[in-house]
């Protein structure tokens, strides 16, 4: 891993679409690691809470959200968190509903997903080399990180006075290539296959990170009913522009409220998911390239 590794930073947060920056922390610094897949969307903030717990933010999109879904650069993001010491990543994404229960406006943390993404993106940190590797991807989120965080967002939002929000577990995520939205009838297929939500930028992320040995855990919030409602009109951007823009504050709040928690359940165990690789790497060290080591040494330690 990158020497670069801040001391006691082991929370990285992953900001979504209209969630490019957090309020009431205390700016330390900016810092723009350059990884072996290069740079990340947007610089990285570190910033303290208010007990002075060090924490990293990272716009997925970019500042400006001037990257498209499809070209946003997931290993760049995910390695460069990795060698900052970051240990549990909680991510961010605006979703539409698949499900009338779930409102826009509603908070929802996910526990499977349903992979749309073609195989346009790249996918994998071993992609481009000789080492072949299969990381375990049956419950794409941390389990154990995703039981901390639900009940700290719940509690959040009451703090915040948000009882009409509903926050919703156990849901399943479709992520899909973008940048258009869904036809109807893609809409209702997702539906029938079980899907509640749907997003475009939750994969590969999800995938890096468990590659990396880094726990990730999806905070989505709903901002419409995607295209499978009849008497709905299809999505628009106007419409989901408007929600978001509701919600930010919301989403702002939730975010600063646990991470003080959350850091300190990380710090005693919670997700870790160091290690996780080490029975994944198929082929032996004597055929590995040194080139190849060397890269993927920037994210595991069984390279170095």
């Amino acid at each position: 891993m990158s020497p670069s590794g801040e001391q006691n930073l082991l929370i990285g947060v992953i900001g979504g679409s209209g969630l490019y920056h957090l309020e009431n922390l205390t700016f330390v610094k900016e810092v723009n690691p350059e990884t072996p897949w290069g740079f990340p969307s947007s610089p990285i903030t570190i910033a303290t809470l208010p007990s002075g717990t060090p924490v990293a933010f990272l716009a997925r999109h970019g500042r400006a959200h001037q990257i498209n879904p499809s070209n946003v650069p997931s290993r760049a993001n995910i390695a460069a968190l990795k060698s900052l010491g970051v240990r549990a990543i909680v991510a961010f994404s605006a979703v539409g509903s698949l499900r009338e229960e779930i409102k826009p406006g509603d908070f929802v943390v996910p526990n499977q997903v349903i992979d749309r993404t073609k195989s346009i993106r790249p996918v994998s940190f071993f992609e481009g080399t000789g080492v072949v590797a299969h990381a375990t991807f049956g419950d794409p989120f941390s389990e154990s990180l995703t039981k901390v965080v639900v009940p700290l967002v719940k509690k959040a939002l009451v703090r915040e006075g948000e009882k009409s929000i509903d926050v919703h577990e156990n849901k399943c995520l479709v992520v899909m290539e973008g940048p258009q939205f869904s036809t109807r009838a893609e809409s209702h297929m997702y539906r029938a296959w079980g899907g509640d939500l749907i997003n475009m930028s939750t994969l590969p992320e999800a995938k890096l990170a468990r590659e990396a040995e880094l726990s990730y855990t999806l905070i989505a919030t709903a901002t419409d009913y995607d295209a499978w409602r009849v008497s709905e009109t299809p999505v628009t951007v106007a419409e989901v522009v408007k929600t978001l823009r509701a919600n930010a504050d919301a989403s702002r709040h939730v975010t600063v409220t646990i991470l003080e928690d959350l850091h300190k359940a990380v710090a005693g165990g919670a997700g870790v998911e160091e290690g996780s690789m080490q029975f994944s790497i198929m082929t032996a060290k004597e055929h590995q390239r040194a080139e190849d080591r060397a890269k993927l040494g920037y994210i595991l330690p069984y390279f170095d």
